[in-house]
């Protein structure tokens, strides 16, 4: 989408058409055209249209998302104050890194996909900025009154709350098995489990689906999504014989506080014996395709193979 953000941005921004664009570029008024319809632009040329745009560091989805340069930049500085608020009151004893690494840097990746997951759910982003937050975002005040009474504020925030959780118990139980090499699980579904984990956030919230109607479809999309990611990640450890400590489909189905709650007493120490009974079971197939193997050589050695006839009433429960 960036190319064809960048070519209606400069447009809109030098008030010219198409044509008179390309002759400031010095490119084919049909490639101009291909831009605008997503094909692949070089870094030059991304370059040289954000300048025209007079963008800055800003990202071209992004301004437009927010309608204009001068709502983008506030949202973006809104949602740092939110993801900032959520990280500091998170409980789990793991470090969020979708909430951390848009604190450390200057990129809008999570403003990004904060509107991408709205969006999917059905809410409408307010154009202009909301009045109400204005003051908020020039105090630097990300506890004011006027955020938990905007709709659309305190619902970033649940979100990056209920993410705190759900990226505890992905760190805690799921990032070692997703990045194992041993599993080599690049390039299948299970390696983009962690750009869905904001999605998943989201569908533990509790909302009302009169005030957003799209949210029942949101949240039975999520989860089926993600658990076929699960389901795969799952069956690649079984057959690997990886240990589980925890039933990894609660990531799922669970609720953000319940995920919360598991991570934090890993963190602790308190279930590092603990093993999942599905890796109880794989030890046991193993030994029994270990006897299957060993147990005719051994009857062959003492000669008795052709005699030999397995009385299956002895296995009987309660004989």
């Amino acid at each position: 989408m960036k190319s064809s953000s960048l070519v209606e941005l400069a447009l809109s921004a030098q008030g010219c058409t198409q044509k008179e664009l390309a002759l400031k570029l010095r490119v084919s008024p049909a490639q101009i055209s291909k831009w605008k319809k997503g094909e692949h632009i070089s870094f030059e040329m991304s370059n040289r249209l954000s300048e025209l745009a007079g963008l800055g560091d800003l990202d071209p989805d992004v301004v437009l998302l927010a309608g204009s340069k001068e709502d983008a930049g506030k949202w973006v500085q809104l949602i740092r104050s939110l993801a900032e608020l959520s990280e500091f009151s998170a409980e789990t004893g793991y470090n969020t890194a979708p909430l951390v690494e848009e604190l450390d840097d200057d990129s809008c990746h999570l403003f990004w996909n904060t509107f991408h997951v709205l969006q999917e759910m059905g809410v409408d982003i307010p154009r202009p900025f909301p009045e109400e937050l204005e003051a908020c975002i020039a105090d630097g005040d990300d506890e004011d009154e006027a955020i938990w009474n905007n709709e659309i504020a305190s619902l970033i925030y649940d979100m990056f709350k209920a993410l705190t959780d759900v990226y505890g118990f992905y760190a805690a139980f799921v990032a070692d098995l997703v990045f194992d090499e041993g599993l080599d699980l690049v390039d299948t579904p299970a390696w983009e489990l962690d750009s869905e984990l904001l999605s998943l956030a989201a569908s533990k919230l509790d909302l009302d689906a009169s005030k957003i109607p799209g949210f029942p479809r949101f949240k039975k999309k999520v989860e089926t999504e993600v658990a076929e990611m699960v389901t795969y990640l799952k069956e690649r450890a079984f057959r690997a014989g990886i240990p589980l400590r925890i039933e990894l489909m609660d990531l799922v189905f669970d609720s953000h506080d319940e995920l919360g709650r598991a991570a934090e007493a890993h963190s602790f120490g308190v279930d590092q014996s603990r093993l999942h009974p599905d890796i109880y079971m794989n030890e046991l197939l193993t030994g029994m395709r270990v006897i299957h193997q060993v147990l005719p050589v051994i009857m062959k050695k003492l000669g008795i193979e052709d005699e030999f006839e397995l009385d299956t009433s002895e296995l009987r429960l309660g004989r």
